[in-house]
């Protein structure tokens, strides 16, 4: 099913029967990814004294209780309400779904102990583009991340130069293939996220940052259109699909 969109002042096509799901989905077993020291994600089916929601085991339905974290359990969505005093959720915050991106790839370069994501790679590879969003797919980019424990790695992450370069470039969502766009021990300072939203100015309460997606290698780099799928969880972060479509012509 194809249908046309309006975009750099041209009508351009996608095809919506040719998904490209990028999420990474929520499995209650230990191979499920992890990061943040959290334990794996739980499905259970409610119990009482005399009943079990488990048809295959007598039940009438299924009927499970779900406990896991957004931001240490797979995919997911967050708004600055993950780093204000104040309450902000991300059901509030996006209320746009479909959006122009682009999707680069990026080898972190050697920082000292850590491997870091810079300004300079960033104005790189985005040079004069104009879009709405950003997917950036680390390399190595291996199927492992689909089920990879983050805790205590120490993971590639963004320099707060680089995370204040897509708030410059007026880039309102940005998606990424790691646990977090900071450090993962970095005292509490979230320099990247705070850059982002652009805490010490004008934040921006409509921007959002997508971690822990997973992008196929088979997706090659470039323009794409972009849907953002996020449970509607009044929380500063939820569990979230992003969609990528083909920009055909």
């Amino acid at each position: 099913m194809k249908t046309t969109i309006f975009f750099n002042n041209k009508n351009h096509e996608i095809d919506l029967s040719l998904p490209r799901d990028i999420s990474i989905p929520l499995r209650a077993t230990n191979d499920n990814p992890k990061a943040w020291y959290v334990d794996a994600p739980k499905i259970a089916p409610v119990e009482t004294d005399h009943w079990i929601g488990k048809v295959s085991e007598g039940g009438s339905v299924n009927f499970n209780d779900i406990h896991f974290n957004p931001h240490g359990h797979g995919t997911h969505t967050e708004c600055l309400g993950h780093i204000t005093k104040e309450a902000h959720s991300i059901n509030k915050a996006l209320n746009r779904y479909f959006f122009f991106a682009e999707l680069i790839t990026v080898a972190p370069e050697k920082d000292g102990d850590d491997y870091v994501i810079s300004r300079k790679q960033l104005q790189y590879l985005l040079g004069q583009k104009k879009r709405e969003a950003v997917i950036i797919r680390t390399m190595p980019n291996f199927s492992d991340k689909l089920n990879r424990q983050y805790s205590n790695t120490n993971p590639p992450y963004l320099m707060e130069e680089a995370a204040a370069f897509i708030k410059d470039r007026n880039i309102q969502h940005l998606l990424i293939d790691l646990p977090s766009v900071d450090k993962e021990k970095d005292d509490g300072k979230l320099l990247a996220h705070r850059a982002f939203w652009d805490m010490g100015g004008q934040m921006r309460h409509n921007a959002t940052i997508t971690e822990l997606i997973y992008v196929p290698n088979d997706i090659i780099d470039g323009t794409y259109f972009l849907n953002i799928q996020v449970a509607p969880f009044e929380n500063d972060a939820a569990p979230s699909r992003p969609v990528l479509y083909e920009i055909i012509k």
